[in-house]
């Protein structure tokens, strides 16, 4: 079975900092996002693609365990990895130092899948999305 993840290498900028040069704490959802991103482009089934089949995936829940901080221009990879899709999407995520591998972060989103012309809201993932998943993966 192939890995379902993805990694995201980023330098810390000053405008991600706060006075003391340390990460704002909203901006690890940014991180997080580019990875979710590189992830669904990896399984070919990105947001357009959800969103042409008539699906969006909000956020319903997000939780971050901040290890140590990132630091202005420190070098860190973001990995994403799905390990639930079948009624709903979970995503863990492991921020770490590019240079030492140190962990800095750990975190997990989940997201479901709702209907874009009804409003709905899926109780099963779309069967295109994990046949998709289940493609790359060779499940």
């Amino acid at each position: 079975m192939a890995e379902l993840s993805a990694s995201v290498d980023f330098t810390v900028e000053f405008y991600e900092v706060d006075s003391m040069k340390i990460v704002w704490h909203g901006n690890y959802t940014q991180y997080m996002e580019r990875a979710r991103c590189k992830l669904l482009s990896k399984i070919q089934y990105n947001y357009n693609q959800m969103e042409d089949d008539g699906y969006a995936w909000p956020v319903v829940k997000i939780k971050i365990k901040y290890i140590a901080p990132l630091c202005f221009l420190q070098e860190a990879r973001v990995t994403a990895t799905l390990v639930e899709w079948e009624n709903r999407l979970k995503i863990l995520y492991k921020i770490t130092d590019l240079e030492t591998g140190k962990l800095l972060t750990k975190a997990e989103s989940e997201h479901i899948a709702v209907n874009v012309v009804t409003g709905e809201t899926c109780f099963e993932s779309p069967k295109k999305f994990i046949e998709k998943v289940k493609a790359y993966a060779n499940l």
